[in-house]
């Protein structure tokens, strides 16, 4: 009897053992292109040349499943995200009769990662690439975050092509070099090469004014990808295309843009990239996106501006509706 109730105490304590105690699973590593991550649509992938390098670029073109209007929108992702997280307004746009191509930008998404001079100029004449390739000779650009500043620049290479252009809190409202020391494309790829889960998650909540758990995807995302044995030249890209955004400001050329606009801005944006080497007591001078929003839309010749209260960089994941009405109302004029 005694063994037997020693037996029972031992199996006690064992069933009561903290869950903590159990070894934690390190998160599988996933490919610096998302090899195995899956896209809402089929991908298709356009080969090119650029700087002697032989790439591919992803994207999705997906028809209508509603009445067909005969147009095409184009989707253009932000520097931390990639085409898939459009799945929402895609679905949207289609169901609307439009047709819409999402391209992932060479060095994002599941497009190659070439260490390149990398430029909005090459982004946008890239993305023309695959309009030619595809038939499509008209169409409406939307931009979120830096792709905002790549449908600005798309605007203004090839305004044949542009028929409206739709920015939804687009970073570059400002010139980050009036304000934001400079740093060399080294310095910023050692930072990305220590980049952490943790530090990700604290940079992506400053995105949403309240954070849902759906968000972490897009923190384990690229966290994933630090464990890739390729993330040295990821992380080089994300480096050089930082370096990008702030040497190449497109917020002058607003004035030049001449077809119809519409700005959608969340009012509680702050973004500023670079805001870690801004003095703090400066920092709250700049990335205001509620008067960067009316500056921006003074500036541009024919402009729409919708502001949306309570909801920060990513409309179309904390207020998707405000996001589709504003944007297929503006569409429908």
């Amino acid at each position: 009897m005694p063994v037997q109730r020693l037996l029972l105490a031992l199996i006690l304590v064992l069933c009561a053992a903290p869950a903590s105690a159990q070894p934690t699973k390190t998160p599988e590593a996933l490919g610096i292109a998302l090899e195995g991550y899956p896209y809402p649509y089929p991908v298709r992938f356009l080969p090119l040349t650029l700087q002697g390098q032989d790439v591919r670029m992803a994207y999705m073109d997906v028809h209508p499943t509603g009445k067909a209007t005969g147009r095409t929108v184009l989707l253009l992702h932000g520097k931390n995200f990639f085409g898939a997280y459009w799945k929402d307004t895609i679905r949207a746009l289609s169901q609307a009769g439009y047709r819409v191509v999402v391209p992932d930008q060479v060095g994002f998404g599941k497009s190659s990662k070439p260490a390149l001079d990398y430029s909005f100029h090459t982004l946008a004449n890239n993305t023309k690439q695959v309009l030619d390739t595809l038939g499509v000779s008209k169409v409406i650009v939307v931009g979120h975050s830096m792709g905002g500043m790549v449908a600005t620049r798309f605007a203004r290479l090839f305004p044949e092509t542009t028929t409206h252009l739709v920015l939804e809190n687009p970073i570059g409202l400002e010139d980050y070099r009036f304000f934001v020391p400079w740093r060399s494309t080294e310095d910023l790829y050692r930072d990305q090469l220590g980049a952490t889960e943790e530090g990700m998650r604290k940079y992506q909540k400053t995105y949403y004014v309240t954070w849902r758990p759906e968000y972490d995807e897009y923190v384990q995302v690229p966290f994933r990808q630090t464990l890739s044995g390729d993330y040295p030249r990821l992380a080089w890209v994300s480096a050089a295309t930082e370096q990008m955004i702030y040497q190449q400001p497109v917020v002058h050329e607003f004035p030049l843009v001449k077809v119809p606009v519409l700005l959608v801005i969340g009012q509680a944006d702050r973004t500023v990239v670079g805001r870690g080497r801004v003095p703090p007591e400066l920092l709250p001078q700049f990335g205001q996106y509620p008067e960067l929003g009316k500056r921006a839309a003074k500036a541009f010749p024919n402009a729409t501006l919708v502001e949306l209260p309570n909801v920060g960089h990513i409309p179309h994941f904390e207020a998707p509706e405000k996001w589709h009405q504003a944007l297929l109302g503006f569409l429908s004029k």
